[in-house]
């Protein structure tokens, strides 16, 4: 991605944006496609690392908010001006979000949002 990178575990992600990026709805969208590929049929939570200041397009929101399977969204930030812009995403988002200091703290809770994918019977 050309304003910062996203690192794709088991059932989750993880993205870092570079310093003074603008996250629009065309790079939202390369994230909802790469989500695709690696979470098609199963539950997945998203990692936002913001050790950097950049700008979110709140629009964007409304298109992850329709992604069934993403069950979990975390903010980790040590900057109080994130917070204050967690409370304004959240009011976008409308579906399980959270902000944590710490990011072992964020991953724990995505990880207790996601049920393992079920084995089908035959």
């Amino acid at each position: 991605m050309d304003i910062g990178s996203v690192q794709v575990f088991d059932n989750y992600m993880v993205a870092t944006f570079d310093e003074g990026a603008t996250v629009t709805l065309e790079r939202a969208y390369q994230i909802i496609g790469i989500s695709e590929i690696h979470f098609r049929d199963r539950e997945f939570g998203y990692i936002s690392l913001r050790k950097n200041s950049y700008a979110v397009d709140p629009t964007i929101y409304n298109y992850l908010r329709g992604l069934e399977n993403l069950k979990a969204f975390a903010i980790v930030s040590k900057k109080e001006i994130d917070m204050h812009n967690f409370k304004i995403e959240k009011l976008f988002y409308k579906k399980p979000m959270e902000f944590f200091i710490e990011f072992e703290n964020a991953l724990a809770w995505v990880k207790k949002r996601i049920k393992p994918k079920k084995i089908k019977d035959s």
